[in-house]
C-alpha cells in the first residue's frame, strides 16, 4: 500500500432523496440504502482498503454531520474530518482538503469521490483506481473516471473523449475533448450510440501539486484564501480561521472552476457497476431482481402477483404485497411510503 495515497470523500450533501429513509438530519450517504449492513459512506471507504491507509482518508462535510462521520468511520483520524462552515460547492471543498493534505504530505496522490455512490464490481473498481493513481503519481495530469453508459441517461453529465489515441503511459487513458451538461433524452440517445461519450461520475484522481497548481492558475481568488491559511493547518486555530475565510469562496463546482478550463485533462473509461443512486428508481436498476423484476430489501417480504416493484422494508416486520406493478414501498420508523415509481419526483410534495 502506497503511504502517499490519499482518499478524499465529499460528504456534505443534504439531499432529500430516498425519503422517508433519508432526512436532512441524516441524508442518504449515512444510511444503509442497500440493506447490506453498511451505509453508503462506509461502503465508499471500504472500497479503498489495500489502496489507502485509514490515516490518509479525509472527509469533507458540514459541522452538523461531523459526529455521524466519526461514528460511522471510527478508524480515520478526527483531524481528517474537515468541517465546512457553509456550502460552497465542490471547488472550495477540494481546495480546502488539498491544501490540508499538501501541508502534511507534499507528495500526496489523491482520489476525490462523492460519499453516496454505489459500485457493484469492487475488484474492477480497485484495479481502475490503482492504475489511475499510478498514472497521476508520475505526471501532472488531471484525471477523471468516465463510466461507459448502459442507457440514454438524462440525469448525468457526459464526457466526450478522444479515443483516437491512448496515453503513451497507460493504454486505457485518453484525452478529454469536452464536458457536456445533463442532456435531454434525444441528445442522450445520440451520445449512447457513440462509443466516446461517457457518464461523468465526479470521481477525480491527481497528485496534490497538480490540483493546487491548477487552482492557483484558474481560481486565484479561491487559492489565495487557502494559501494564506497554511500556517494554521493542523493547529488548534484551523477551524476558527476556516470559519472566517471559507464563506468568502465563490460557490462553484470543480467542473466549471478547473476541468472546463484546463488543457491537460484525461479520462479513464471504466465499467464497474457504478450508480450515483439519485432515486429509488436507480436503486431498483442497480439491485438484484426476482423473476418479476422486483427488488426486495428486507428480511421478511412476500410478494404475490406483483412485478416491477421496489420494496425496502428493513425494520423486521412482515410485509405482504399483492397485485402491484411499478411501485415503491419504503418505510422508516413511523413513516410508510407507497408510491408509483413513475411519480417518485413528486414524493416530497406529497409528504409536506
Amino acid at each position: 500500500m502506497a503511504n502517499n495515497n490519499h482518499l478524499v470523500i465529499m460528504a456534505g450533501g443534504i439531499g432529500s432523496r430516498f425519503w422517508p429513509m433519508s432526512t436532512p438530519e441524516k441524508p442518504k450517504q449515512f444510511i444503509d440504502v442497500l440493506g447490506c449492513g453498511r451505509t453508503l459512506i462506509q461502503l465508499t471507504a471500504d472500497r479503498f482498503k489495500g489502496i489507502c491507509p485509514p490515516e490518509n482518508i479525509w472527509v469533507v462535510t458540514s459541522e452538523s454531520y461531523a459526529e455521524i462521520v466519526k461514528e460511522q468511520l471510527p478508524d480515520i483520524p478526527e483531524k481528517n474530518i474537515l468541517r465546512e462552515p457553509c456550502r460552497r460547492n465542490t471547488a472550495p471543498c477540494i481546495a480546502y482538503v488539498s491544501w490540508c493534505i499538501k501541508a502534511q504530505d507534499p507528495k500526496a496522490n489523491m482520489v476525490v469521490t462523492p460519499s453516496d455512490h454505489v459500485v457493484m464490481d469492487v475488484p474492477e473498481f480497485q484495479r481502475v483506481i490503482k492504475s489511475a493513481l499510478d498514472f497521476t503519481a508520475k505526471s501532472d495530469a488531471i484525471l477523471t473516471l468516465g463510466m461507459k453508459p448502459t442507457r440514454p441517461e438524462t440525469g448525468y453529465g457526459y464526457i466526450e473523449a478522444d479515443l483516437s489515441a491512448a496515453s503513451a503511459r497507460n493504454k486505457e487513458i485518453f484525452r478529454v475533448d469536452s464536458f457536456k451538461e445533463k442532456p435531454d433524452l434525444a441528445t442522450a440517445e445520440k451520445y449512447v450510440k457513440k462509443s466516446n461519450y461517457l457518464w461523468n461520475a465526479g470521481i477525480f484522481v491527481w497528485n496534490v501539486s497538480t490540483i493546487v497548481n491548477a487552482l492557483r492558475v484558474y481560481q486565484p481568488a479561491i487559492s489565495d484564501i487557502f494559501e494564506n491559511l497554511l500556517p494554521y493547518y493542523g493547529t488548534p486555530l484551523q477551524q476558527e480561521k476556516i470559519n472566517q475565510e471559507f464563506p468568502k469562496c465563490e460557490n462553484i463546482s470543480v467542473d466549471y472552476a478547473i476541468l472546463e478550463k484546463a488543457e491537460e485533462i484525461f479520462v479513464f473509461p471504466a465499467s464497474f457497476g457504478w450508480s450515483d443512486l439519485g432515486t429509488w428508481g436507480s436503486l431498483h436498476g442497480q439491485s438484484k431482481h426476482d423473476n418479476n423484476n422486483n427488488v426486495c430489501i428486507g428480511s421478511d417480504i412476500r410478494l404475490f402477483e406483483t412485478k416491477n416493484c421496489l420494496i425496502h422494508t428493513t425494520q423486521e416486520r412482515r410485509v405482504v404485497v399483492q397485485g402491484l406493478d411499478g411501485y415503491i414501498i419504503a418505510e422508516k420508523d413511523n413513516t410508510l411510503l407507497i408510491c408509483q415509481m413513475s411519480e417518485e419526483q413528486r414524493i416530497k410534495q406529497f409528504s409536506e
